[in-house]
């Protein structure tokens, strides 16, 4: 699993580097193909000048996937906040992404072949 993480206006501490880590590597329990060569996922965190304190800070998380790419973005006033957010996002897309390609949509799909 290939990570990239992009910072513009905040820093990580190491902990807090470390916890992100943690968080995003959970993604790959819902899909196996998110380990592969070929996955890879990007994390971009922003901070903006914003009246509303609650979306100073902006993240995005792109997964690139064989044949498909998903995408969530959350605006939080932290930024460990908006990354749960975010994931919590993305994680209905990947199951989605996994039913498609493997399990219940190819078996339903075969049935109906034949």
């Amino acid at each position: 699993m290939n990570i990239d993480h992009f910072e513009k206006g905040i820093s990580y501490s190491d902990k807090e580097l470390v916890t992100l880590a943690r968080r995003i590597g959970k993604l790959a329990t819902y899909c196996k193909k998110l380990k592969d060569a070929d996955s890879s996922i990007r994390v971009e965190s922003e901070k903006r000048p914003t009246k509303k304190n609650r979306d100073q800070v902006k993240v995005m998380v792109t997964v690139e996937l064989p044949g498909k790419i998903l995408r969530a973005e959350s605006r939080r006033n932290k930024a460990l906040e908006a990354l749960d957010r975010a994931i919590e996002k993305i994680e209905p897309q990947l199951k989605k992404y996994k039913e498609k390609l493997t399990g219940k949509d190819r078996a339903r799909r075969e049935r109906r072949a034949e």
